[in-house]
């Protein structure tokens, strides 16, 4: 493993200043994703409502041949972010004879277990694992194998929960990782639908997001020595149509006090800590966002109701 030692988060910090900003309260959706926080989102994925990622993994089936050629052979593939493994297997069934798999995570323990079962299914494939915040430059270890080209892959919808400065930070980012002219990126993009949709998605009739979103107020209660009453808040999806994108938003349900890190912080009735960001494209938005980032869209590949895309990325 090459451990590359990403600046710890500094919790009570960066709660703090989000919890005590004037205007809008947000706590950085990162912390969202605790041991509990981690199964709950992948129940989620697996929930009716949810379809972004049964939608991806149903692109990458329908399209494998497509995806197959316009990468081509013996590349060495990139992730950023170990996250599920399924897409990362699906991605290596589908390449020609590929080379290496280089597997980026922030989390040691997260990053040591999906590269010991990636090396233990492809045991014909060089497998490495970086330890590193993958939103920051990162210094690529030395590939051994023999590879064509490299593939950077960063799949789901990762790249809408960032603002529209941060998406062009981090394709800038995968810009950097590409280094030839046959290197390319496929990056996954939520595409723009009927808002209601979208709700349904962000706040599924069996209450699994809502769980997910008020397990933060757990986390902080145990981590950081808060007492929030989490009867007495709630999980709520709105769609902003101005900024397209789904904001997730704990509610307070009543004027109340709550002891954080030993300050005290007070909630509105009605008012909310916002957690979380989806933005959603439409393909026109992305190739204008990857432009800006010294990127062009090779190919953007949707399924047939055109909820997802998957878009292949190369250096303009």
């Amino acid at each position: 493993m090459t451990d590359l030692h990403p600046p710890a988060d500094d919790v009570r910090a960066d709660v703090l200043e989000g919890l005590q900003a004037e205007g809008q309260k947000t706590v950085p959706c990162k912390y969202l994703y605790d041991a509990r926080g981690s199964v709950l989102f992948d129940e989620i994925t697996e929930t009716k409502a949810y379809y972004p990622t049964r939608t991806e993994m149903s692109i990458f089936d329908r399209e494998s041949a497509s995806i197959a050629d316009a990468v081509g052979p013996r590349a060495a593939v990139i992730e950023l972010g170990s996250g599920a493994s399924l897409k990362i297997r699906k991605l290596l069934d589908i390449l020609d004879e590929p080379a290496a798999y280089v597997s980026v995570e922030i989390s040691k323990e997260h990053l040591a277990q999906s590269a010991e079962e990636a090396a233990q299914a492809y045991p014909d494939v060089e497998v490495q694992a970086v330890c590193a915040d993958f939103t920051r430059p990162i210094e690529m270890p030395e590939i051994e194998a023999d590879h064509d080209s490299r593939l950077v892959f960063f799949p789901g919808s990762t790249i809408g929960n960032f603002t529209p400065e941060g998406t062009r930070a981090m394709l800038a980012r995968i810009r950097e990782l590409l280094i030839s002219e046959a290197d390319a990126a496929i990056v996954g993009a939520d595409l723009e639908k009927d808002p209601s949709i979208l709700r349904e998605a962000y706040d599924d009739p069996d209450g699994v997001t809502a769980a997910f979103n008020l397990n933060l107020l757990e986390r902080l209660n145990r981590e950081l020595g808060a007492d929030f009453d989490l009867a007495s808040f709630h999980h709520e999806a709105r769609y902003n149509d101005q900024k397209k994108r789904i904001e997730m938003h704990i509610v307070s349900d009543r004027e109340q006090t709550v002891s954080v890190a030993g300050h005290r912080v007070r909630f509105g009735a009605g008012e909310t800590i916002h957690t979380e960001n989806s933005h959603k494209f439409t393909t026109a938005k992305f190739s204008a966002l990857a432009g800006e980032a010294g990127l062009r869209l090779d190919k953007a590949w949707t399924d047939e109701n055109d909820l997802f895309s998957v878009n292949l990325l190369r250096r303009a």
